[in-house]
């Protein structure tokens, strides 16, 4: 058995009495590899010889790269999610079937169509000479201002109310009230537009309820329903009737999402409820004001074409005429597709146009709009 070696008093020495290089471990006494300081710790390491492992740094490994980056791939999304992709099957199925393939038929806009004898396929190509017709027309930038006009009308008169309702609703502490109220609000909007004429219609018109009141009381009654210069104030009061009760369930949602923090530190601050509300609620509801209000401009030339309709003979055409009632007579009702379809284009690359001014605005006071500003 051979005596083991004895460490040397002199620290720069090995056992054998050779000098240790002076960066720290050396090979001694027939290549036993000897640690030396380990790191800034100043931990020393074992021998090798003593059967324990050095420990070593682990290298880090590359970063994916590729479809397995987020650890999981598409084939994989796709074998997770398919309950998810199969229900919203059909649902695609209908925006394809009734919104995108019937685009295809625009190519009329560009055509003499004849429906009834040679169809699209054999219907010649006249370029644009529809879309000439339609800016020669001066009845055609009539109708245009006309449904602009009706359409600043409602905007004006018809948009504010469903936040005031709202803000009125959200004071109320009684939710059985609040409740009830909302319930009568939102009713009519499940009504039909002939039945909504037909109650303005027995409530001011020539034989309504008010002017039978105000003849019964020796003034002269009044018939409000066959007024041209009232008509767009009428339709705008029949669409708040209807449809102010939506609004208000998307602007209580909103009001609902407000942190009641904000009210509590407000009122520690000695605001009132008129400061709160003007401090506190209006900045909660401006991004949905202002997705509402970019929305709504879009839609400035699609006014109901039904509530017009019903009420076009009793004001007159000029009055009442829309873009979408003057493309039904003038195109569809007398066969003449080509100009209705050139019209339609106009109407959607108008309305286009109408969102992204609008959404710019909403950009310019700081909103988001429809979609964020990259």
């Amino acid at each position: 058995m051979k005596p083991r070696a004895t460490v040397a008093t002199d620290p720069d020495r090995t056992a054998d009495g050779a000098s240790a290089p002076a960066g720290g471990s050396g090979l001694a006494g027939g290549g036993s590899e000897s640690d030396g300081r380990a790191g800034k710790g100043g931990r020393t390491g074992r021998s090798r010889t003593s059967g324990t492992r050095r420990t070593r740094t682990p290298k880090s490994r590359p970063a994916r790269s590729g479809p397995q980056a987020g650890g999981i791939t598409w084939r994989q999304r796709l074998r997770r999610d398919r309950i998810l992709v199969l229900m919203t099957l059909p649902a695609i199925a209908l925006l394809l079937i009734f919104n995108y393939i019937p685009l295809l038929g625009n190519i009329v806009a560009f055509q003499d169509y004849d429906v009834y004898d040679l169809g699209i396929t054999g219907s010649p190509f006249v370029g644009f000479d529809n879309f000439t017709r339609i800016f020669e027309d001066y009845r055609f930038w009539e109708v245009l201002i006309n449904t602009l006009v009706i359409f600043v009308t409602q905007l004006v008169l018809f948009f504010p109310l469903p936040i005031a309702i709202a803000l009125l609703l959200n004071t109320i502490m009684s939710a059985r009230v609040r409740a009830w109220v909302q319930a009568v609000v939102y009713l009519p909007h499940f009504f039909s537009w002939v039945l909504v004429v037909t109650v303005f219609q027995q409530m001011f018109g020539g034989a309504g309820l008010v002017a039978q009141w105000l003849r019964d009381h020796g003034h002269e009654g009044f018939d409000l329903m066959t007024n041209p210069g009232f008509f767009k104030f009428l339709v705008s009061a029949q669409a708040v009737w209807k449809d102010a009760g939506w609004g208000v369930i998307v602007f209580l949602a909103a009001l609902a999402a407000v942190n009641t923090d904000l009210y509590e530190a407000a009122a520690v601050d000695g605001a009132g409820r008129w400061r709160r509300m003007w401090h506190v609620t209006l900045p909660a509801l401006r991004p949905v004001i202002a997705l509402l209000l970019v929305l709504r401009v879009g839609s400035a030339l699609n006014l109901d074409f039904e509530q017009i309709l019903l009420q076009r003979d009793q004001v007159g055409a000029g009055a009442s005429e829309i873009l979408d009632t003057y493309i039904w007579w003038t195109g569809i009702k007398t066969g003449d597709f080509g100009y209705a379809a050139a019209a339609g284009i106009f109407k959607g690359l108008f309305s286009v146009a109408m969102v992204l001014g609008a959404n710019k605005a909403a950009h310019m006071l700081g909103e988001q709009g429809v979609y964020s500003k990259k």
